[in-house]
């Protein structure tokens, strides 16, 4: 089994997530008392959301690629940006290791296409629903057509990530504006299916909340990196 490199931190309440995910992943495929061989960089989210905020992607890369670095040197064989909108800086971050980076739009792609949707509502953080860096892997790669929410749907999907969600706080409200949303976006967008594209999305919907496939981002892209583990 290869060791992963975990960049995590971002928030905690989703490196919690991928942690749970990651060994659960290995036991049920190696059965016993096996568990995932992981190294966890774990960031304080402050530092990040202030640069995601104030648009310091540059600087936010720094903090990357030096977590990057320092668990590549500790052994880590592949990696792991346990994060959708911090995949804005995944080339940066490749470009400064050896060790492969496991993308999660490209284990989403996956996933997407092999269910058979194409215009897939992708609910995330505002800075992978309004930047190119998610939709256009997505668009260019795989041929899907994802589709985000109008303005306010957006403001709204954002601010209970990083208000609520990233504070571990589940809103029962909240809960219903995104159900409400991806109606919305069901009757005016032709949407047939929906990608949970920010890792605490997770802990607020999931298929059991709609008739159309979800896709859980982070549990695909631990599948991944736990297929790349056991290669």
């Amino acid at each position: 089994m290869k060791t992963l490199g975990l960049i995590g931190g971002m928030s905690w309440e989703s490196t919690a997530i991928y942690y749970r995910l990651l060994n659960e992943i290995v036991r049920e495929r190696l059965g016993g008392l096996h568990s995932a061989k992981l190294l966890l960089w774990s960031f304080d989210f402050a530092e990040i959301a202030e640069r995601q905020h104030a648009g310091d992607w540059e600087g936010a890369a720094v903090l990357l690629v030096e977590a990057a670095r320092r668990l590549e040197a500790g052994g880590a064989e592949g990696l792991v940006i346990c994060t959708n909108t911090m995949h804005k800086l995944a080339d940066a971050v490749q470009a400064a290791i050896s060790a492969p980076l496991i993308h999660i739009a490209d284990a989403t792609g996956r996933a997407v296409v092999d269910a058979g949707v194409k215009r897939p509502a992708l609910l995330a953080t505002r800075f992978t629903m309004e930047q190119d860096f998610y939709k256009g892997r997505l668009a260019d790669k795989y041929g899907l057509q994802p589709v985000v929410p109008d303005q306010a749907g957006r403001d709204m999907v954002h601010k209970v990530i990083y208000d609520e969600l990233c504070q571990g706080v589940v809103r029962s409200e909240s809960k219903s504006a995104y159900l409400d949303e991806v109606g919305r976006m069901r009757r005016t967008d032709q949407v047939d299916g929906v990608i949970m594209g920010c890792t605490e999305i997770t802990m607020l919907i999931g298929q059991g909340d709609f008739d159309v496939p979800v896709f859980d981002t982070t549990r695909i892209h631990a599948e991944a990196a736990v297929d790349f583990a056991l290669g």
